[in-house]
């Protein structure tokens, strides 16, 4: 990824805490805040890819980024992941909630264990995540929570219902974060995703029916790659959206 064009000065030196900041857009992202000189924490339970990315951003960078191994569905690994970072950079004042799991799944074949289990990965770390850094938040008189929801439960989508209840969720605990912690000058928004060309999409369901399918719904005729996420979390992570909170970002080429 090149240096992102938009420079936003008030993120340098900033501590910033990414969930899932270790492959597919969470990697584009956790790129994006290091060549913002911003302090970067990154927390992800895949270790290789992870050490990999930290190790190749170290050698640029105004802050070497802090990988973090933590399993997100556990609520006393999300405490422990934050509290590290706290350590290291001082307290977040920006949260990006990435960490997300797309596995597709048949509603007449889905068990209690497989909802919970995917609710787990989904939507209860942008909970938690958002509780164990608003402390610091607060004291530090404010910050930005960047949650990343999704196009798919706008779109009626059968393949993933747990999946895209989980991304609807995002957006009323977006709306209800930004009610609660407003008052002490913390913003809470959303990015909502298009179909974003990751390594994983194109190796499991990526086709050429599909990618025709979406160019001819999308206004701009051009594939989504995780780096065109990185400007609107910045944007919403920065002090240039000041006023702009409990709102959705759709990045999806104009699809919607």
């Amino acid at each position: 990824m090149t240096e992102p064009m938009a420079r936003f000065p008030d993120l340098q030196d900033k501590a910033v805490l990414i969930t899932g900041g270790g492959s597919g857009i969470g990697a584009a992202l956790t790129e994006g805040f290091v060549h913002q000189g911003a302090k970067v924490a990154f927390i992800d339970i895949a270790e290789e890819p992870s050490k990999d990315l930290a190790a190749r951003l170290a050698k640029d960078s105004r802050h070497v980024p802090m990988f973090i191994h933590a399993d997100l569905t556990k609520v006393d690994a999300i405490r422990r992941a934050v509290k590290t970072a706290q350590e290291a950079h001082g307290a977040a004042t920006v949260l990006v909630n990435n960490a997300a799991f797309d596995d597709r799944h048949e509603l007449l074949e889905m068990s209690e264990s497989y909802w919970d289990d995917n609710q787990a990965v989904n939507l209860k770390p942008v909970a938690f995540a958002a509780q164990a850094v608003a402390p610091g938040m607060i004291a530090a008189g404010g910050g930005a929570i960047v949650n990343f929801t999704s196009t798919s439960y706008m779109l009626n989508i059968g393949a993933m219902p747990s999946y895209t209840a989980a991304k609807a969720g995002i957006v009323g605990l977006t709306k209800g974060l930004a009610g609660r912690l407003g008052p002490d000058g913390i913003r809470v928004n959303a990015i909502a995703p298009g179909w974003v060309m990751t390594e994983r999409q194109k190796k499991l369901w990526v086709t050429e029916e599909g990618l025709a399918a979406m160019m001819d719904r999308q206004c701009l005729k051009q594939l989504i790659q995780p780096e065109d996420m990185v400007g609107p979390c910045l944007f919403l992570a920065s002090k240039a959206s000041a006023m702009i909170t409990a709102q959705v970002l759709i990045a999806d080429g104009g699809m919607m």
